[in-house]
Order: structure tokens, then C-alpha cells, then sequence
């Protein structure tokens, strides 16, 4: 009797998550029929999976990272919530920095005011990382520097991939009221109408595929990771990095990206940068070649050839095993090695880029354990 009630209990948690794998929004939606077929032609789409460039190997053993993320560790979080510059809404709104203007939220999340315009980069301002109600790692701070109810009028939302921590359902909900246009890397459009966005506001770009946008141009360029947001689509959708062409100043967006050649060629062809936003966190050597290692970031940086470096994908959740200060103290001692030019701003601190100041401060010690 014991074992049918257990065996009845697993078929209905099972029967319970397939309907809402399939019936919750923050699960997004599939590229359809005719998009895979449009798809197969592509170089770097195969056996129904967008591809790397490089081929990835992955040797994760789940039963040890299972126990080392149950081990107790204790700088693995901060020792208290992250304060954060907030930002005036009206303020905001109302302002036109002659200069590109960087704001970081944390992790991967930015906002770019740059020749007029306000583009957000990765806008993941929800709370967890995860599809509502499952549990996800919290956010470090207790708020950001504007919520997403008060941003203002927003021109363009850039994407570079599906996963969680850079696409979020609720944000979409609440921002795409306010905003201008989408751009995406293939297949990533069909979340966004599913959850609601006019699909004329959205473009859908390959790698290396370019469009003339206000004054920028913008580009997609490859990145070695992998999407996918249910049990079932995994690379399914494409990942990609992003090249942003002002009339005057050209930023460089990693994404999610392990180390490789393409950073080289992304340089070559379209290098100098004013400034690159590379990934530097959730890092673990059972998966480095999806995620770079901090030192790793800072070569990226000089390979694209970036006159400033800020090492992103850190500051906001706890995604690896790594201590949470780990990917900026390896970042800035290797930057210092190789006199890369790097900047360390606090979550909601706006610096200008091409100026002959930025943020530097360790602000992340006072909020690191010691053992006293």
C-alpha cells in the first residue's frame, strides 16, 4: 500500500510539472515550424540546435555539485544585502548626457544612454533567476536602483540569450508598454510575443547580421554558450554577443560566453571598442568552456581590443560555487598584470564612457565575511 500511495504521489508531481511546463508563461514559447525550416539553412543551426563555434565539452558530475552547493560556504553570498545608488526617476527621464552613460544593475543588466537614446542591455530585474513560483538564488540587494514600474520611456531593449538571468518575464510584462524595439538573436522574438510584444517591434538577428538602427548600427556576433528555458529546448533558440555602434563611441556586450577565437576576430574586424561589458562569474571548471574564468575576461577584453574592460555576470546572484567576490578580485588582479584599463562601479552608479574617469573602488569588501 506504501509503495502504490508513493508511486501515485510521482505521477501526479510528474502530471503536475509537465502542465506547467506547458501552460506557464515564464516558459516563453518555441520557434515555430516554418522558423526551423528557415533555420536548417543556417551554417550554425544542425540537427534541429543552434551550434558554437568550438565544440563544447562539459564533464559535470551533478551528485559532487549537488554536495559542494549543500556544503556550507560562507563568502558564497555577501555577509549582508548590497546597498545601491538609487536613481530618481524624473531625473532619469529627463536626462541627455552629452557622453555614453553606463548604469549597471547587477549582474548582466545595464542601461546604455548613448547619442539621445535609452537602451537596456539584459534587463533581468526580477527578484530570482527562475520561472515563478520555483525557488531560485536570491538577489543580493533588497532593491535595485529603479524598479521597473519607474523606468521611464525606453528606445530599444537588447537581448543576448533566453536564459533567466538575462531574459525575465516579469520585466517584460512591465516594460513593454515603454518600449520602442526589441533586438534579439534568432528565435528569442517568440518569448516576447508570446508574452505580449508587438512582434513589429522586435528584429531577429544571426551572427554577424547588422541593422541600421536611429544613429547606431548594431550587431550580433558570436558567443560560446548554449539557451533554453524548459526541460526540452535547450539551444533551440540562439545566443549571441552584441556590437553597439554610435555615432561616436562603439561598446562591445559579451553575453554569456566562454573564452575563444571568436573575441579575436569580433576585434579584428570591428575593434577598437570604448568599452567592453564582459562576462566574469557562475564560473566552474566542469563548465569553463561556457563561462570564462576571470582571467580569461581580461584577455577577451584585449583581444577585442577594448580600451576599458568592466567584468559583468557578478554582484547580483549566486549561480556557482565560486566565493561572490571571487570573479572581480581575479578580474582586477590579472587587469593590473597586463595593464588593462578596468572600471568597478557600484550597482546603480552611472559613469560616462570615453572619460578620463571611471569607478574603481572595491566597494564589494565591506560586504565580505571574515573569520573574526
Amino acid at each position: 500500500m506504501i509503495m502504490i500511495i508513493l508511486a501515485a504521489l510521482v505521477v501526479v508531481v510528474l502530471i503536475t510539472g509537465l502542465f506547467y511546463l506547458n501552460l506557464s508563461p515564464h516558459f516563453g514559447q518555441r520557434p515555430s515550424k516554418a522558423q526551423i525550416a528557415e533555420f536548417e539553412i543556417l551554417s550554425n543551426y544542425k540537427n534541429g540546435k543552434f551550434q558554437n563555434l568550438s565544440t563544447i565539452e562539459m564533464d559535470i558530475k551533478f551528485g559532487k555539485t549537488l554536495r559542494e552547493y549543500m556544503k556550507k560556504a560562507p563568502n558564497r553570498n555577501p555577509a549582508k544585502d548590497l546597498e545601491v545608488v538609487l536613481i530618481d526617476s524624473a531625473t532619469l527621464a529627463d536626462r541627455k548626457p552629452e557622453k555614453p552613460l553606463i548604469t549597471w544593475f547587477g549582474h548582466s543588466a545595464f542601461l546604455l544612454e548613448m547619442d539621445g537614446k535609452k537602451i537596456l542591455i539584459d534587463p533581468m530585474l526580477g527578484r530570482r533567476p527562475a520561472p515563478y513560483p520555483m525557488p531560485g538564488p536570491k538577489r543580493y540587494s533588497n532593491e535595485l536602483p529603479i524598479s521597473a514600474e519607474q523606468l521611464p520611456y525606453i528606445d530599444a531593449v537588447i537581448l543576448s540569450h533566453d536564459h533567466y538571468d538575462h531574459l525575465d518575464y516579469g520585466t517584460i510584462q512591465k516594460i513593454k508598454g515603454k518600449v520602442g524595439h526589441f533586438f534579439t538573436p534568432l528565435g528569442v522574438g517568440n518569448h516576447l510575443i508570446y508574452w505580449g510584444v508587438d512582434p513589429e517591434k522586435i528584429t531577429e538577428l544571426n551572427w554577424w547580421e547588422s541593422i541600421e538602427w536611429e544613429t547606431f548600427t548594431l550587431v550580433s556576433a558570436p558567443a560560446r554558450h548554449f539557451s533554453g528555458r524548459g526541460m526540452f529546448d535547450r539551444e533551440t533558440t540562439l545566443w549571441c554577443s552584441w556590437i553597439i555602434q554610435g555615432s561616436e563611441h562603439k561598446i562591445f556586450f559579451s553575453g554569456d560566453s566562454g573564452f575563444d577565437e571568436h573575441f579575436k576576430k569580433i576585434g579584428k574586424e570591428y575593434g577598437p571598442f570604448d568599452f567592453a561589458m564582459m562576462e566574469c562569474g557562475q564560473y566552474n571548471e566542469d563548465w569553463k568552456y561556457l563561462h570564462m574564468m576571470p582571467e580569461e575576461t581580461v584577455q577577451a577584453a584585449i583581444d577585442v581590443k577594448a580600451d576599458l574592460v568592466m567584468p559583468i555576470h557578478w554582484g547580483g546572484f549566486t549561480l556557482a560555487l565560486h566565493d561572490w567576490t571571487d570573479p572581480v578580485d581575479r578580474a582586477v588582479k590579472k587587469a593590473a598584470e597586463l595593464n588593462m584599463p578596468i572600471t568597478t562601479p557600484r550597482i546603480g552608479e552611472s559613469f560616462e564612457i570615453g572619460g578620463l574617469e571611471y569607478p574603481e573602488e572595491n566597494w564589494w569588501v565591506e560586504y565580505t565575511k571574515t573569520n573574526e
